[in-house]
């Protein structure tokens, strides 16, 4: 089973926080609170953000980070280093995969960011037999 493959069956019971990092240009660093990632077409992820800080960073440097802690275990999740492959503003797709619903209320438009996922690592530490999943 590939990398990815092992990544999407885990997160689909996975519970718990995410934190997606970026920064600027000049290195200035943003963490915000985010969920589990979409697994996407061709090996791909992606995150549905409003048109905020993250979001304003990746125009300008397109590397991220992101770490989610697995739910009653304070050690045990992953760290994903990331690059940004594009983006889609297309209202009926971004509605089509979302596990939640949109609050009316913000003002800002959503936007579905894709990912390559460059490297997987354990929450702690760079063991892969620390992954909370198996690679075969």
């Amino acid at each position: 089973m590939a990398m990815i493959d092992a990544l999407k069956d885990w997160f689909e019971n996975a519970r718990g926080m995410g934190v997606l990092s970026t920064a600027d240009r000049g290195g200035k660093v943003n963490s915000a609170v985010f969920g589990r990632p979409y697994f996407l077409e061709h090996g791909l992820i992606g995150f549905i953000m409003l048109k905020r800080l993250n979001h304003h960073n990746l125009k300008s440097n397109p590397y991220a980070s992101y770490l989610f802690v697995e739910e009653g275990k304070k050690s045990e999740g992953v760290r994903l280093h990331l690059t940004k492959t594009g983006e889609e503003q297309d209202s009926r797709r971004i509605q089509s995969i979302s596990r939640h619903m949109h609050d009316p209320t913000v003002k800002s438009a959503r936007v579905l960011v894709l990912f390559r996922v460059d490297r997987v690592l354990p929450l702690v530490g760079d063991d892969l037999d620390k992954l909370p999943f198996q690679i075969e």
